[in-house]
């Protein structure tokens, strides 16, 4: 077990299901902070800022709590991409995407609430797009309404058939939540994931 309580703080239900796989207990909460970027801020930076802010943001709730914030921002030609909201936008940025590649990049942050100390880490990937016709994009987007993802898809689902190959470390950083920097973060805390919780 955890020495010190888990916390991640986003109410993200790809997030929940990607830390629940390392079998440590958790809480959620809501960092519930203005995510919109500061004049003249470069994308790493944004989500940097972010997901330090989430963390600190449900630090006075759990004082005692290892604390996990994330964010993710995607671009494609340094154009920022973010989350559709509604069938015309998620059409419009596949439209966009087709035949080019995306850089998601993914903010994580460790907080130890107790000690304010944190350990902050921006997680690159690349997605390569197949090239998409009008009907395979209305397709795609009518069957998995990706309204509430950066890019318009759901890569854990249907959305593998937009890509023509993926580029990174880690390829849960796509989904929102890089597993494989955050375990060494966690180590560093003392936790050992292998050797921790109790594999439910």
């Amino acid at each position: 077990m955890p020495s010190k309580p888990l916390v991640l703080a986003s109410t993200s239900p790809f997030r929940r299901e990607l830390l629940a796989r390392l079998g440590l207990p958790f809480e959620t909460a809501d960092p519930d902070i203005d995510e919109a970027s500061q004049p003249g801020e470069s994308a790493q930076g944004l989500v940097l800022r972010l997901a330090e802010a989430k963390a600190r943001a449900v630090a006075q709730r759990y004082p005692e709590a290892l604390i996990i914030g994330s964010d993710q921002v995607a671009s494609i030609g340094g154009k920022l991409l973010g989350k559709p909201g509604d069938r015309m936008h998620a059409i419009a940025q596949l439209e966009q995407a087709s035949g080019r590649t995306a850089l998601f990049r993914t903010g994580l942050c460790l907080l130890d609430a107790e000690s304010g100390r944190a350990q902050v880490h921006c997680e690159p990937f690349k997605v390569h797009f197949r090239t998409l016709t009008q009907t395979q994009i209305s397709h795609y987007v009518d069957r998995e309404r990706p309204f509430n993802c950066a890019g318009s898809f759901k890569s854990e689902g249907l959305g593998i058939a937009l890509f023509e190959r993926l580029e990174g470390a880690d390829p849960n950083a796509l989904v929102g939540l890089p597993l494989i920097r955050l375990i060494d973060m966690l180590a560093a805390e003392g936790v050992a994931v292998l050797t921790s919780g109790d594999g439910d």
